[in-house]
């Protein structure tokens, strides 16, 4: 067995050698080089002796593409409003752009207030209830759409002091309008209609 195996070993070597010249070396340590077109095999391989290619800096990452203009009338429309304004979706000026079940939460959180009882909904939902920072919302903030009949849904993301946040604003198609139904939170697992203002 100990024979064998320095045979192998010695073959092995003078193959590594180049003692014999044969090809089956060139396959045990790297790809052949490429014949040549005069036809001529008997040449010996070229051996590249330049120096390594000097590798090209790190380039900067690449910025994110811009962000498809924003349809008039389309969802994206209804929902880009409350991120331009800190707590608009708590402005009853705005409750027309909202329809049950969004808006009769949003009614009794008025009616709450109102009352004097207290406050029932953070005053940035919209945000995902992260901390107000309009740099960091308008370099990050991106949506999609995506609309099926008279039903659509808009997802909304940004980063916020390294954290991201991921929100769904439902709508539906009213009198040929686009109308927030329900707005939930990806990352914080909570939804509008889910809370009792009351």
């Amino acid at each position: 067995m100990l024979r064998r195996f320095l045979l192998a070993l010695a073959s092995l070597s003078m193959l590594a050698a180049g003692l014999n010249g044969d090809a089956s070396a060139q396959g045990l340590f790297g790809a052949p080089p490429p014949k040549a077109s005069s036809g001529d095999n008997t040449s010996p391989p070229a051996v590249d002796t330049a120096p390594p290619a000097a590798t090209a800096p790190e380039s900067k990452p690449d910025e994110p593409a811009p962000a498809a203009p924003v349809l008039p009338g389309s969802p994206t429309a209804v929902v880009k409003p409350f991120y331009e304004h800190l707590g608009l979706e708590l402005d009853p000026a705005q409750r027309k752009n909202f329809i049950d079940p969004a808006k009769t939460v949003l009614d009794k959180s008025d009616a709450l207030r109102a009352s004097g009882q207290g406050e029932c909904l953070d005053p940035n939902m919209a945000l995902d209830n992260a901390d107000y920072d309009k740099l960091a919302i308008d370099r990050s903030l991106r949506t999609i759409e995506a609309v099926n009949g008279d039903q659509a849904k808009v997802v909304v993301a940004f980063v916020v002091e390294g954290h991201q946040h991921r929100l769904e604003w439902k709508l539906k198609k009213v009198g040929g309008g686009w109308k927030v139904s329900d707005l939930l939170s990806v990352t914080g697992e909570w939804a509008l209609s889910q809370y009792q203002c009351e």
